[in-house]
């Protein structure tokens, strides 16, 4: 999750077209399935999103993404300063589909 804070930037075409298949790519078989929000508005009429992107990344496992993620973190956060001047929020969630 990138915060939409003052000053706060991102290129969603340089994540969608580059960042995103970089990730696919180092995750492999690992990674399930990838969906990117982009922010267009908050709860109000006219507010701005409380974030800029949302990437939600789906494996089977905690495991499994700790497993293929980490000996790549590095890599997926150098490339941070390509599309964003932000940092992101990490969250780990479990999917309920209802």
């Amino acid at each position: 999750m990138y915060p939409n804070t003052e000053g706060a930037t991102f290129d969603m075409t340089y994540y969608c077209e580059n960042h995103i298949p970089m990730v696919r790519q180092k995750l492999g078989a690992a990674l399930k399935d990838v969906a990117v929000d982009q922010g267009i508005g908050g709860e109000e009429p006219g507010s701005p999103a409380p974030y800029l992107a949302l990437c939600h990344l789906l494996f089977e496992s905690v495991e499994a993404f700790q497993t293929s993620f980490g000996p790549h973190a590095q890599e997926f956060e150098a490339d941070v300063p390509n599309y964003t001047n932000t940092h992101p929020t990490i969250q780990i969630s479990e999917v309920k589909r209802v």
